[in-house]
Parts: C-alpha cells; structure tokens; sequence
C-alpha cells in the first residue's frame, strides 16, 4: 500500500532509501541542506528539496504532519538528528525510523521519539526499504526484481490454522506465497505440509513478489497499514541467517 515517506537528510545511506522507496511505489519527500545532494535527488523520488530540517516552521510548510512515516538518515550530525527526530514527533508523524552512528546516539534518538533505531554497518537501505514498512516483515532478501524471500510473522487469523487454510499452501492459493520453511523456536521445518498447523510463535519463511507479501496482514487482518509499520524492535531485525 502507498505511504507518504518524508526522508530527512538526502546522503548515500538516505538517497539509497528514499530511491527504493520510490521505486517501490511510495510517494517520498527528500529533504537536505545540500544543493548538489537535492539536484541528484530529482527524478528518483516524488520531490527533493534544499531546506533545513531543524527549523520547525519549514517542516510545517512543507506539510510534514500529513505523512505516514518519515526516515532520519542524517549522518554524523547528532544534534541535527536528534533536533529533527523530537520536531517530527511533535508533529504527529506516526512511525519514525531514525539513524544513528553508535549505541549512545541510537539511545538518545530512540528516547525522544524514534520508533525504529538502524545502524547502516548492518542494515543497508534496500533491507530497510521492506522490513521497515511492510506489516509483520522481519527480513527480506531480493532475490529478483520485485521478488524476495521474507521473513514473515503470521497474522493472527492465521494461528491455529492449516497452510491450506491459511490461503498459504502454494503460489496459486489466496496470496500466491511459496512457504519454504516454518521456524518454530530454534527449529526449521523445511517445505511444509499444506496440513501444517501454523502455531502461535512460528516464522514463515516465504518466496513471494514485493506486492504480494504487502497484502498478507491487511487482507487477514481487515485493518490499515498507517501504524504498526515494521517490527518494534528499535535495535534492528532479526536476520535470515542465524
């Protein structure tokens, strides 16, 4: 489903974001105080302007509050960051993802107001793209364009239910979703029986396009994706290798 991202700080890391966030179909704001990073910008995101993100007046200008998610991605500048991660949370943006270059800054941007805490030496932004805003993803893997393998938390609708019941049995049932494994606490159940009963705790590990996977949870849930985005962990996503 579309949202309105606002990404703050127009960088590699943050230009790598706003991009596949774009791409992915999301209308995305890109904010920097650099000219050259703003020009670079133009044509990969829905729009990319040069102001200062510190300055509450600018962000209520641009609109800010009207957004569904916003992405600090400002680099060593950690007053900057954490001025702007407290400005977008006054403003009632509901889900903020923030960036931080160590544990203390990750500390302080998570008590002022970030929701999701990222460390780029692990997470690069393509990872964050999906696991960051997609209902119930707690690792992806591009294997194709539009196509990955996901870490997939089950709707709750679906606990206690059969694969087969679940609409998840094959790539020609409901959500056209191939379940490669089930984890259930340290063990793997590979390629699963249509008749597996899905338990409350397991993982799924699917093979899906992009489009499909984002239905998933509102399709079962009947609810929105505006909150609830991504996993609440603000230290980061569990990985696909353990």
């Amino acid at each position: 489903m579309t949202k309105q991202v606002i990404v703050v700080g127009l960088g590699r890391f943050g230009a790598s974001v706003a991009e596949e966030l774009y791409q992915m179909g999301h209308d995305v704001l890109g904010i920097d105080m650099e000219e050259k990073n703003v020009q670079d910008m133009l044509g990969h995101v829905t729009y990319a302007v040069k102001s200062d993100a510190t300055n509450e007046a600018v962000l209520k200008e641009l609109g800010v509050s009207n957004f569904d998610v916003a992405v600090v991605a400002i680099g060593s500048d950690v007053q900057a960051s954490i001025l702007v991660t407290v400005l977008l949370k006054e403003l009632g943006i509901p889900f903020i993802v923030a960036r931080a270059i160590n544990e203390i800054h990750g500390n302080a941007i998570g008590r002022v107001g970030a929701d999701k805490v990222i460390y780029p030496e692990q997470e690069t932004g393509r990872r964050l793209a999906h696991t960051g805003f997609e209902l119930g993803v707690l690792d992806y893997m591009e294997v194709a364009p539009n196509y990955g393998i996901t870490k997939l938390r089950p709707p709750d609708p679906f606990v206690r239910k059969t694969l087969s019941e679940a609409g998840l049995a094959s790539p020609r049932d409901k959500y056209h979703v191939a379940v490669l494994a089930i984890r259930r606490g340290r063990e793997y159940l590979l390629v699963p029986s249509r008749d597996e009963e899905i338990l409350p705790g397991d993982i799924l590990i699917v093979a899906a396009s992009n489009n499909e996977i984002s239905k998933v949870h509102v399709s079962a849930t009947g609810g929105s994706s505006r909150r609830e985005l991504g996993a609440p962990d603000r230290n980061g996503n569990e990985s696909l290798v353990e």
